[in-house]
């Protein structure tokens, strides 16, 4: 499987215990298979690099769930945007959708009896699926293959920022289309 990572240096061994704890799928080297949303979410820095990792992930001896945008899928998110103990924690690598953060939003109308859950992952759904791939173990790690790097210029990193301004703003207009939809219903 090729996997790409986007960030500030060039990462060769990735660390698997680094990172945030409240992620989408947990703890654990994210990554996606999608180079264009790799190069599209990229950021800048002062004073650094910003370097597009590619790898090659052999899966033949891992654990692998993919995650889909079901109901699995966000009750997983919830319980690590939430910091609690891993619901799968028997897996080497979890695939699945990026979670869009109006999740956060959501879960206070969700809670609340608002809405149900049905229309709540209906509207947490609407919005653009794009892949994250977690390496969650240190054998997912030492499967991982460093291919090659390259640093992702300021001009390219601005595309990208837009496309993904615009994005969201169709998602937004969606998102508010269908919450109210589902709040007159």
């Amino acid at each position: 499987m090729r996997l790409y990572h986007t960030g500030f240096c060039e990462i060769r061994s990735p660390d698997v215990r680094r990172g945030r704890t409240t992620a989408d799928l947990g703890q654990g080297f994210y990554l996606t298979p999608d180079p264009g949303f790799a190069r599209r979410w990229a950021r800048s820095r002062p004073g650094a690099d910003t370097v597009l990792n590619t790898y090659e992930l052999d899966t033949a001896d891992l654990s692998v769930l993919t995650l889909l945008r079901d109901e699995k899928w966000f009750d997983y998110v919830y319980s690590n945007r939430n910091a609690l103990p891993d619901k799968l924690p028997g897996y080497d690598v979890i695939i699945g959708p990026v979670a869009n953060d109006t999740i956060y939003d959501l879960f206070g109308i969700t809670t609340s009896g608002v809405l149900s859950a049905e229309q709540a992952l209906a509207i947490l759904t609407t919005g653009p699926e794009y892949t994250q791939a977690v390496l969650k173990t240190e054998k997912a790690a030492r499967a991982l293959e460093f291919l090659s790097s390259r640093v992702i210029g300021q001009d390219e990193i601005e595309r990208g920022r837009a496309f993904i301004i615009r994005e969201q703003d169709d998602y937004r207009e969606r998102f508010t289309e269908l919450l109210s939809a589902a709040l007159d219903g």
